[in-house]
């Protein structure tokens, strides 16, 4: 394995903190990219929804 030690992965010979701060940025980048798209698709499907009762009721 190229670290000897768990603590020698997390810092990374000084490079830890920026390159555990890159993978964060990037997993919450494709969470979002995962989250989006199903809220939008809730907020859509509920204004059908809306839609379609109040022209039943008209």
């Amino acid at each position: 394995m190229y670290f000897e030690t768990f603590d020698s992965l997390v810092q990374m010979g000084g490079h830890g903190p920026y390159v555990w701060t890159c993978y964060l940025i990037a997993l919450l980048v494709v969470s979002y990219n995962l989250v989006s798209p199903l809220r939008a698709r809730k907020r859509a499907m509920d204004a059908i929804r809306r839609r379609i009762r109040r022209e039943e009721r008209a």
